[in-house]
């Protein structure tokens, strides 16, 4: 099985920083993108950051500036370092990825990880 896992949520104070950390395993072929999303109680689901195999980033408005997704390839790993965070930014935030398994040919699939809590304290 595919899974993905969150870590390093946690809380912190206004203008601090915690680096997310989301590892892929199980049976992969390829891994062509991972993203981070986050929900806040209420409100929908929002993209934070984007990161293909290519290299290619996006980032929400909100967070530009402040945050990096980057990804380790050899540890099928992405990361989100989040600085200077604001009460706005208190979600869970979940890791999202678009895979290929292994033995199922070119079939693209996707996965959610169970989600980490961030709270950031005004």
């Amino acid at each position: 099985q595919v899974q993905l896992v969150e870590s390093g949520g946690g809380l912190v104070q206004l203008g601090g920083s915690l680096r997310l950390s989301c590892a892929a395993s199980g049976s992969i072929l390829s891994i062509h993108s991972m993203d981070w999303y986050r929900q806040a109680p209420g409100k929908q689901r929002e993209l934070v950051a984007a990161l293909t195999s290519g290299g290619t980033t996006d980032y929400a408005d909100s967070v530009k500036g402040r945050f990096t997704i980057s990804r380790d390839n050899a540890k099928n790993t992405v990361y989100l370092q989040m600085n200077t965070l604001k009460p706005d930014d208190t979600a869970v935030y979940y890791c999202n990825a678009a895979i290929t398994p292994l033995y199922s040919g070119a079939t693209v699939l996707r996965y959610w990880g169970q989600g980490t809590q961030v709270t950031v304290s005004s």
